[in-house]
C-alpha cells in the first residue's frame, strides 16, 4: 500500500473543520516534521496506550510545525490521524488472493507501530494474510534479521522455505537476505540500480514465480 500525500488533505482539514487556513508549503512542513518524527519513534507503539501516547507526541509536533492554530491536543490528534490515508496497489488484493488459493502462507513485516493489522484490515487486505508482524511488536527494525527471523517463526516457516518481496534495498533486502531469505526487490518504477538482485515490476506474476518451488 502507498499513503496519499497527506498535506493536502490536512490543509482542507483545517479549512472545512476549523476555519484556519494555511499553505500548502505550510501543510508540507508541518506533516514532514511530523513523519520524521512518527519514523523515528514509532516502536514506541507497542500497544493501545503506548500507541496513543505515540499519536499525542506526534500531534505535538504537527502543531509546533504549524502556524499558531489555537487547536487543543485531541483537536490536532484528530486531524493527523484523518489526514493520513493509505491505498492499495492494485495487484497486491488479487495476488494475496491467488497465493492463498494456492496454499501458500503470507505475512506481512513493516517499520511499523501495532496499528498495521488493523490498517490493512481497513483496506481489505486482512483476510489475505496469514501474520503481520511490525517492528514496535518485535521490537527491532528491519533491516535487522531479527524481525525476519521472528516472522518466519510465526508462520513456522523455514528461511530456505521463504521467499521475501521489498522495495527497499537497504531495508528490506539486505535484512531478508541477512536473515536466509531468497529476496526479490519490487521495483515498480524500474528505477533502482541494482547488482545481483532478484527485481520484479509488479505482484502480478508472482503466484506464477512461487508455483512449483517450496515455499510455505
Amino acid at each position: 500500500m502507498r499513503l496519499e500525500p497527506p498535506w493536502p488533505v490536512l490543509r482542507d482539514l483545517l479549512s472545512s473543520r476549523h476555519g484556519i487556513e494555511v499553505s500548502i508549503e505550510q501543510a508540507r512542513e508541518a506533516m514532514r516534521a511530523e513523519i520524521a518524527f512518527y519514523l523515528e519513534h514509532h516502536v514506541e507503539g507497542r500497544d493501545t496506550d503506548s500507541l496513543a501516547g505515540l499519536r499525542a507526541r506526534c500531534a505535538e509536533v504537527l502543531g509546533h510545525a504549524l502556524p499558531p492554530t489555537g487547536l487543543d491536543l485531541r483537536q490536532l490528534t484528530d486531524l493527523l490521524l484523518d489526514a493520513l490515508r493509505f491505498v492499495p496497489f492494485p495487484d497486491a488484493a488479487p495476488v494475496l488472493g491467488a497465493l492463498r488459493s494456492a496454499g501458500i502462507h503470507t505475512a506481512v513485516v513493516s517499520n511499523w507501530d501495532c496499528s498495521l493489522g488493523e490498517v490493512l484490515a481497513g483496506l481489505g487486505l486482512g483476510g489475505l494474510i496469514d501474520a503481520v508482524m511490525t517492528s514496535a511488536e518485535a521490537g527491532v527494525r528491519k533491516p535487522d534479521p531479527e524481525i525476519f527471523r521472528a516472522t518466519l517463526e510465526r508462520l513456522r516457516c523455514p528461511a530456505e522455505r521463504a521467499l521475501l518481496v521489498g522495495d527497499s534495498l537497504d531495508i528490506d533486502i539486505a535484512g531478508g537476505r541477512a536473515a536466509g531469505i531468497r529476496s526479490l526487490l519490487l521495483d515498480r518504477a524500474a528505477a533502482a540500480e541494482i547488482g545481483e538482485v532478484e527485481r520484479i515490476s509488479t505482484l502480478d506474476n508472482l503466484p506464477t514465480l512461487v508455483a512449483g518451488s517450496p515455499i510455505v
